[in-house]
């Protein structure tokens, strides 16, 4: 008896696994018989997308201008789309001239219409969708269906409406916008705000201006990074008031405009912008100096070049390399610096736009160097020990900065701490010598008082007289 139960618990157990396996096999044939039913739906779908698609651009001219009726495909779903998807794209690369074409053909097929209200009648992914082609049609009216979206619960379903209204690149898209950024109703990411701001300021930067002076915080240096990148010559006034303003990026962003700005206004801001507390504020003035034509800017390179942040220093060195004449001249003002970081960077800069054998050649026959110019270290020793040996080693610039009382200097508004234009500033790297002119509070007058006098300044030190050649042999 024991026997047969110990035989029948054992069929039991067979029983069980074979049907586990034969439950196994059918889940396998299932899986794989969806697998092969997916792939032949996908094949007929797709053969039947191309079909349509060939046969619609066929007929491409006549939709366009009107001549086959709307009613022959946008009351079907399936050529709807695919007409539509070739009208976005088409909106996206056109011309401005080509442009109300496609506009009249999403107009009068109903389909913007059709998106407006699945604009405001749907939610979740179909409203974002719908929202997102709204901003590819770059038409008017889909701006306050776009505008009712920025009041939405949702964060994913406003910043899909930021992002059309961006596509749309219209200057009421960007006012709809600032209206309640500056009131802060409107939390999004900051890089999906400034790309939308830039493509709907892009020709008329102007607009951004009253909201820049009612802004605060990061909302205000959002716009200014904004207005820096757009700003042009119009704007000239306001870039000024600016470049005094108390938060640091808004600084650096108005001295990236100026640089689109006559340099008989922006060389002053950039001058005093050049001496910033902030090191980025600092090479961006020195960036924006190094693109304008003043005949006072190696003066203001030379003082970046010798800037305790590696950054200015390079960027300076960059600028004055590519000058197109007076290098060697340039160079015997970087030695009267005594800087040897200045001497390194500007050698190194030269080297990089092949012309530093060209400025040691100027030299003349005296300076012979047994050192190749890839050894930048050995090539600064050289070119100091030239100068030393001639007797001019901080001569060249100190004639032109140096000799001056402190009458002048102080009736100028600015203290260099001469002589060689000495690296100033604190063990963190923020320089200290920024004038009371500099200094004072934030407004246009102070900043137009302290353009008058930069640009004295400067005026004053092309009219000094040339300092003695330093290539003439001492005895």
């Amino acid at each position: 008896m024991v026997s047969d139960s110990s035989w029948l618990r054992d069929l039991g157990l067979a029983w069980l696994v074979a049907r586990a396996i034969l439950l196994s096999l059918l889940g396998i044939l299932l899986l794989v018989g969806f697998i092969v039913f997916r792939r032949w739906y996908r094949g007929r779908f797709f053969t039947k997308l191309n079909r349509r698609t060939v046969a619609l651009r066929e007929q491409w001219q006549d939709i366009v201008s009107g001549k086959l009726p709307g009613s022959a495909w946008r009351l079907n779903a399936f050529d709807c789309k695919i007409v539509e998807d070739i009208l976005l794209d088409s909106i996206e690369v056109s011309e401005e001239s080509q442009l109300p074409m496609f506009l009249a053909c999403v107009r009068n097929s109903g389909l913007l219409d059709y998106r407006i209200r699945e604009a405001r009648s749907t939610e979740g992914w179909q409203q974002r969708s719908a929202l997102l082609a709204l901003g590819r049609t770059r038409a008017p009216e889909a701006v306050p269906a776009l505008v009712e979206a920025l009041e939405s619960n949702s964060a994913e379903t406003v910043v899909a409406a930021v992002r059309g209204l961006g596509r749309i690149s219209l200057p009421q898209a960007a006012v709809s916008i600032l209206d309640r950024l500056v009131i802060d109703q409107l939390h999004v990411p900051e890089h999906t705000l400034k790309n939308t701001l830039l493509n709907c300021c892009r020709h008329n930067p102007e607009v951004l201006v009253p909201y820049l002076n009612s802004a605060t915080g990061r909302t205000r240096e959002l716009i200014a990074r904004v207005l820096g990148e757009l700003a042009d010559s119009s704007l000239g006034e306001d870039l000024l008031t600016l470049a005094a303003d108390p938060l640091p990026e808004v600084r650096a962003s108005a001295a990236r405009a100026l640089a689109k700005v006559s340099p008989e206004v922006s060389f002053p801001v950039l001058s005093i912008l050049a001496l910033d507390t902030e090191w980025f504020v600092r090479l961006r003035a020195v960036i924006a100096v190094s693109t304008i034509e003043h005949k006072g800017k190696v003066y203001v390179l030379l003082r970046a070049l010798c800037d305790l942040n590696r950054h200015v220093r390079q960027r300076a060195a960059w600028a004055l390399a590519r000058l197109q004449h007076g290098k060697e001249e340039i160079l015997e003002k970087v030695v009267a610096t005594r800087d040897n970081y200045a001497l390194q960077a500007f050698l190194s800069e030269l080297e990089r736009e092949d012309s530093l054998e060209a400025a040691l050649d100027g030299l003349g026959k005296v300076f012979n160097r047994a050192v190749g110019p890839g050894d930048v270290e050995n090539v600064a020793a050289a070119v100091r020990m030239h100068f030393a040996g001639a007797g001019t080693v901080a001569s060249a610039l100190n004639e032109d900065l140096v000799d001056e009382d402190a009458a002048t200097k102080e009736k100028r508004g600015l203290e260099f701490n001469l002589p060689g234009l000495e690296r100033r500033g604190s063990a963190d790297g923020t320089p200290d010598g920024r004038n009371d002119l500099v200094n004072r509070a934030p407004g246009s007058t102070a900043v137009q008082e302290t353009a008058a006098v930069v640009t004295k300044f400067f005026t004053g030190l092309d009219e000094a007289p040339e300092p003695a050649d330093p290539l003439v042999d001492q005895p």
